[in-house]
């Protein structure tokens, strides 16, 4: 493939910069630099004889301003995202005092139950770290306790659609502790008060397919940004299959690496090489050439990297070392089928109608991928500088 130099390829994408072009990148901007990512809140259960003691790390603001999370990906797309933004603004002393005021109606959406016995949770504690970036969600730290009826029943935990997905793990239960991510309003597994909480293998497998598949679509624009990169060097199916291939065996190596913990990464490292990637592949589909052994060995090397993005999700969730290689298979399925999802839907909105005209390339492809490497080149600046 011909290589032509930085200057050149910046011509380039200024030559094909239309009107359009210049108005989706700055609608693309103006939405980066405030976005606010929904993150799954991650619930540690410890259940006794006598007492459920319960440590949410979470974000307070949406919950505090009654936002509604249910299939948002990003605060801003909520008609209260300016409450939201006022609450970020705020010191953990006058987030903890709004945040214990609008607890009485906050706890109404949790569902805390000893089997037929609904449980009332108090607050045992509350941290909140000092205001920094604005840019970023405030991770805290919720703690919760409830006593538990002398009948021996397990113990439910689960919270309405409306707060957003919820990782829920049993603790002090060994190698087996249950765990698993409920969204969309889901109810745990009934938790013991001794042993662990046992799930099927099959539900399993098919949860972190699920998993896998959601954090693709519709949680992960970059990585679907990556993916249509892909598409939009060529429509032939050889070449996108060479890269996808390429890309999914490489993620699934570093994923497995990072989930059993041989190989880490700071994500302050990872997320902007990432971004990187979408800008590297933008470029390459704009100077355009052939499928060769380099660019396929580049888009490995990306897989790689965006394995390690991956694995913050099952950081979060946790793979039962008895299940690793059926939560594995599971997520990367998951995964692989969201890029599938991505791919047929570029196909059958653009490929399919566009694909064969002398002008889709000029008018079609360069110009997109002149938008995904703009975006890609901001998110390189934001995670480093911003």
């Amino acid at each position: 493939m011909k290589i032509f130099p930085v200057m050149q390829a910046l011509n380039i994408f200024g030559r094909v910069l239309s009107k359009s072009t210049l108005l989706l990148v700055t609608l693309l901007w103006a939405n980066a630099t405030i976005a606010h990512e929904i993150e799954p809140a991650v619930a540690d259960v410890s259940v006794s004889e006598s007492v459920v003691d319960i440590t949410v790390d979470l974000s307070l603001e949406p919950l505090i301003a009654g936002m509604d999370l249910a299939g948002l990906t990003d605060t801003n797309d909520s008609p209260l995202s300016g409450t939201y933004d006022e609450l970020r603004s705020k010191d953990p002393e006058a987030l903890e005092a709004a945040f214990r005021a609008a607890w009485p109606g906050i706890a109404e959406g949790i569902t805390l139950n000893a089997g037929d016995t609904a449980l009332t949770a108090e607050i045992t504690a509350i941290e909140i770290p000092p205001v920094g970036d604005a840019e970023l969600p405030r991770s805290s730290t919720l703690q919760l306790t409830a006593p538990l009826p002398d009948d021996d029943t397990p113990v439910v935990l689960g919270w309405v659609a409306a707060y957003g997905p919820l990782v829920v793990r049993q603790e002090s239960a060994g190698e087996d502790a249950y765990a698993a991510m409920l969204p969309d309003g889901g109810l745990s597994a009934p938790l013991p008060r001794s042993g662990v909480a046992e799930v099927g293998g099959l539900a399993a497998f098919l949860d972190y397919i699920v998993i896998g598949f959601e954090h693709i679509v519709p949680k992960g624009l970059d990585h679907i940004l990556f993916v249509l990169g892909l598409f939009f060097f060529s429509l032939h199916i050889r070449p996108l299959l060479v890269q996808v291939t390429a890309f999914t065996l490489a993620h699934t190596v570093t994923l497995a690496l990072a989930t059993l913990e041989i190989v880490s990464v700071p994500a302050s490292i990872v997320e902007p090489l990432i971004a990187a990637s979408i800008v590297y592949v933008a470029v390459e589909n704009i100077i355009g050439g052939e499928i060769t052994w380099r660019r396929t060995a580049i888009v490995f090397a990306f897989g790689l990297l965006h394995g390690l993005g991956f694995a913050s999700v099952l950081g979060d969730i946790g793979l039962e070392p008895t299940r690793f290689l059926t939560g594995l298979i599971g997520f990367n399925i998951g995964v692989e089928l969201g890029q599938l999802a991505v791919i047929a839907a570029a196909f059958l909105l653009v490929g399919l109608w566009f694909g064969r005209k002398d002008w889709y390339r000029r008018v079609i492809a360069v110009p997109a991928s002149v938008v995904i490497g703009l975006v890609g080149a901001y998110w390189c600046v934001e995670r480093v500088f911003l």
